[in-house]
């Protein structure tokens, strides 16, 4: 998990000790990536809120139709753990998969991926799934330039950090039609408020930064939580230390 919270270089500084429980949430969180895409692409949670308020009538041919999912181009915007699981999934879907990353990742062979520029990616695919860290570099990584080079057919989706992306650009590509829709995990303040223009959107699908909540996962972080704080009580070696420094200098 990020450490977004918590100032890592002052906890260095002062010999305070910092872990996470990174690896359990992979799949977990790939798996919700992807219903957000095809709940994006399809209009699931649209399609809801109309059968539960009356709004199924009758059947015409262009009745609530979607993007398609099956042979369509994903771009995965960093290629880490996570990005590649997503990269995984699209195998079933018979997709061409993009990826962008600081630089090639040598698993792209395997997950049958190719590497692009970032503008090129956001040109060529139909769904962009985002999974960086937030950096002073990534903080506004997709913003109305970049939201412009997408098509109007493309679905976006965050579950990386919601300050990746620039809120206001991205509801005015969604309200214009700019692109289709976007699934979206994360918000630049989380929670979010019930008031954000995000959410007056039909064309967007929102959930609540729940990208690790599987009771299976959430059980195994607690237990990752708690090996790393025994650990560290009793002067062992935490399994999964943010700041290994702070260690080096107790030895």
């Amino acid at each position: 998990m990020n450490t977004d919270n918590i100032n890592v270089a002052d906890c260095t500084a002062r010999g305070v000790l910092v872990t996470n429980t990174p690896g359990v949430l992979t799949e977990t969180s790939a798996d919700l990536a992807w219903g957000l895409m095809l709940a994006a692409a399809r209009r699931i949670p649209e399609g809801d809120r109309l059968v539960r308020a009356g709004g199924w009538k009758i059947w015409s041919p262009m009745f609530m139709t979607g993007q398609d999912v099956f042979g369509a181009t994903l771009g995965v915007v960093g290629f880490g753990r996570i990005g590649q699981a997503v990269a995984r999934r699209a195998r079933g879907f018979n997709m061409k998969v993009l990826y962008y990353d600081v630089k090639p990742i040598p698993a792209e062979a395997e997950l049958g991926a190719e590497y692009r520029a970032l503008d090129d990616l956001l040109r060529e695919s139909d769904f962009v799934s985002l999974h960086v860290n937030l950096t002073p570099e990534t903080r506004g990584m997709i913003g109305r330039r970049e939201l412009g080079l997408m098509k109007p057919t493309a679905v976006l989706v965050n579950t990386a950090r919601g300050g990746v992306v620039d809120e206001a650009a991205l509801y005015d590509a969604l309200k214009t039609g700019q692109i289709w829709a976007a699934g979206l995990d994360v918000f630049e303040t989380d929670p979010v408020p019930v008031d954000h223009p995000l959410l007056s959107l039909d064309n967007v699908v929102a959930c609540p930064h729940a990208g690790s909540a599987s009771i299976a996962t959430r059980v195994r972080m607690a237990t990752l939580a708690a090996e790393n704080l025994v650990a560290g009580v009793i002067g062992g070696t935490p399994p999964t230390p943010v700041n290994p420094e702070v260690l080096e200098r107790r030895s």
